[in-house]
């Protein structure tokens, strides 16, 4: 059998598979209306009570009233963060390039450290809808302005990425055309998430995680079973060095070292996290900051199992086709499709199963989109139109402007789904452009909450210089990964043992030697584009820290004294206050020592 006729007898997406894909939709859907319908009863209730109607509308379009539990705010989470992007692309980086990258998780426990201690506890005592209303209380309006501008580029740059990702799948398992599917399931999510606010999505979410986690382990358990157990898909990464020793080096232009991976991905983790108004309206969602608290180290709990399950799925991957790797026979076509053919091979002959999986990878994309354009929705309510407009919104005006936010970057994000999949593998490409708006902006927030002698015009300063140094590095570097100028290296594979024909001769490959080594394009000429690219998004973070640091010290503006302590983390907090009592105290103090001598002196006298 040809490739291309073996390819086609894969996509055996039948009828039972179409019909658990549509009743995902189906309940996401029912859920949107359930809550658009309770909407409408808080609604009538504040109409009675003669409450302020725009901003309680608000409040619980956005953050669902300041009343969510834990349990759906911790799901929400994990599903929000962990994406199709995650889902995909983490078992393509472990094939690829071997299990190193999974030291990452280290850095998602520091981040939650930093999390808990350090921007946790300033967002929730001020009680915001919008993050980035703290960069006008910190700074002034226009870095609140220029903060909510990074999170709307971000989020043109992600969000396209998380909606091009399902359609890999669905096409390896169906053969429809990704322009054809993108549409109609984001349909149902901007329907969804227009209607029923923060509460439809979190419930979705909920949903969404449950199906995502199921359809992991239906491939994972039935993958290894079919492979003779996880001893064969260990020897078989062992013998390929896919299983190795952190890697210590400190080349920079390594695609993976203990130290990209541990300081670059604490800066990675915190960009999503820390900063993110998709993440932090969840977390001010819930009534205190202990249930806050609690909920950082659930849902860091929930993304390291996560992680940890599709690493394993990428040595499946390998043990599967370690005789007859399908990238090189094109069996599948694109990078990101290894895992649905997996699926398609494993659970393909089983009716319903298939469709579980694709099910869960759009759930995993639904749960980010959704997520994205409730965030969009409240930034634009909040830093832009309530900020330009001199008179308070209505209800119904405050109704109209949150939807059609949704429904018009919705359909942004459909379009944009032409130019991603011109663009290379996905996980590598969302950290590469999202530390382009990420990386300033954890740096303006960063000194905000922990050096307070930085003031407004350093931030803003020292935000467009990273801006534009970040643009070009990752502008500079995804060219020459596209055009090929710059090539990391694989681990070894090998098409020896295939029983299908394909273009090209039979051979194995072995680029790197067997010893855990990793050579990241160690033949290209160092530039500083090329340098890691879990690292764009420290360095664009430490160079707006620096530049802002340095240009409000020479400016000399920043009266410490006049500044809000309820912007600054607590231990800088309290450091400000016992200096702000000292100095209050000191004068007293030398009146007293002047008024005592002055009293000897007479006595003697």
């Amino acid at each position: 059998m040809h490739v291309d006729e073996l390819r086609i007898s894969l996509q055996s997406f039948g009828w039972p598979d179409y019909v658990v894909f549509c009743l995902m939709l189906a309940i996401c859907a029912v859920i949107g209306i359930h809550f658009c319908l309770q909407l409408r009863r808080e609604s009538r209730q504040l109409k009675a009570t003669g409450a302020e109607e725009a901003a309680s509308s608000a409040a619980s379009y956005l953050v669902g009233g300041r009343k969510m539990k834990i349990f759906p705010i911790t799901m929400s989470l994990i599903s929000s963060f962990i994406s199709g992007i995650t889902l995909l692309g983490t078992p393509t980086e472990v094939y690829l390039y071997g299990a190193q990258y999974l030291y990452i998780m280290g850095s998602l426990v520091l981040m939650g450290l930093c999390m808990f201690y350090i921007f946790l506890p300033v967002f929730h005592e001020l009680n915001l809808i919008s993050t980035y209303k703290y960069l006008e209380q910190r700074y002034n309006r226009s870095l609140r302005l220029f903060g909510s501008i990074m999170f709307i580029m971000a989020s043109l740059l992600w969000l396209p990425i998380v909606i091009y990702v399902p359609a890999i799948a669905f096409n390896q398992a169906t053969g429809v055309n990704i322009h054809i599917v993108t549409p109609c399931v984001c349909v149902v999510c901007i329907f969804y998430t227009c209607i029923g606010g923060l509460k439809a999505v979190v419930w979705t979410d909920v949903v969404q995680t449950l199906i995502m986690f199921g359809a992991m382990a239906l491939v994972l358990i039935k993958g290894t079973m079919d492979i003779g157990g996880p001893g064969v898909v260990w020897q078989r990464a062992k013998q390929t060095a896919r299983v190795e020793s952190p890697n210590f080096t400190f080349d920079l232009s390594e695609r993976y070292t203990f130290y990209s991976l541990v300081l670059g991905g604490v800066a990675h983790w915190l960009k999503s996290n820390a900063i993110s108004q998709n993440m932090i309206q969840r977390y001010l969602s819930l009534p205190t900051l202990r249930h806050a608290r609690i909920a950082i180290w659930t849902f860091i709990g929930g993304v390291l199992a996560f992680l940890a399950i599709c690493g394993y799925t990428g040595l499946l991957i390998y043990a599967t086709y370690a005789d007859c790797d399908p990238l090189e026979t094109k069996l599948a076509q694109r990078n990101d499709q290894l895992l649905p053919l997996l699926v398609m091979e494993t659970l393909g002959t089983y009716p319903g199963l298939p469709g579980i999986f694709v099910a869960g990878v759009f759930s995993a994309a639904l749960s980010s989109l959704s997520t994205g354009l409730n965030s969009l929705s409240a930034v634009v309510l909040e830093d832009f139109v309530k900020t330009f407009r001199h008179e308070p919104l209505t209800e119904t005006q405050t109704a109209f402007v949150m939807r059609s936010v949704v429904v018009v970057f919705g359909v942004i994000f459909v379009a944009l789904v032409f130019i991603v999949e011109k663009l290379g593998a996905v996980l590598q490409l969302t950290i590469t452009l999202t530390s382009v708006a990420n990386g300033p902006l954890l740096g303006i927030f960063t000194s905000g909450v922990l050096l307070p002698w930085v003031n407004s015009k350093g931030a803003l300063l020292g935000g467009v210089s990273s801006l534009v140094v970040m643009a070009w590095m990752c502008i500079k570097a995804q060219h020459d990964l596209v055009t090929g100028d710059l090539v990391y290296q694989r681990k070894p594979y090998s098409t020896l043992g295939c029983n299908y024909t394909f273009a090209g001769e039979r051979r194995a490959f072995s680029s790197l030697p067997l010893d855990g080594a990793i050579s990241a394009a160690s033949d290209a000429p160092f530039h500083l584009y090329r340098i890691s690219y879990l690292y764009f998004t420290l360095f664009g973070a430490l160079l707006t820290i620096v530049v802002a640091l340095v240009t409000s010290l020479l400016l000399r503006e920043t009266d410490l004294d006049a500044l809000d302590t309820r912007l600054l983390t607590p231990f800088v907090r309290r450091w400000l206050e016992r200096r702000r009592s000292r100095r209050t105290q000191l004068p007293a103090q030398k009146l007293a020592k002047r008024t005592k001598l002055k009293a000897v002196q007479e006595t003697a006298a």
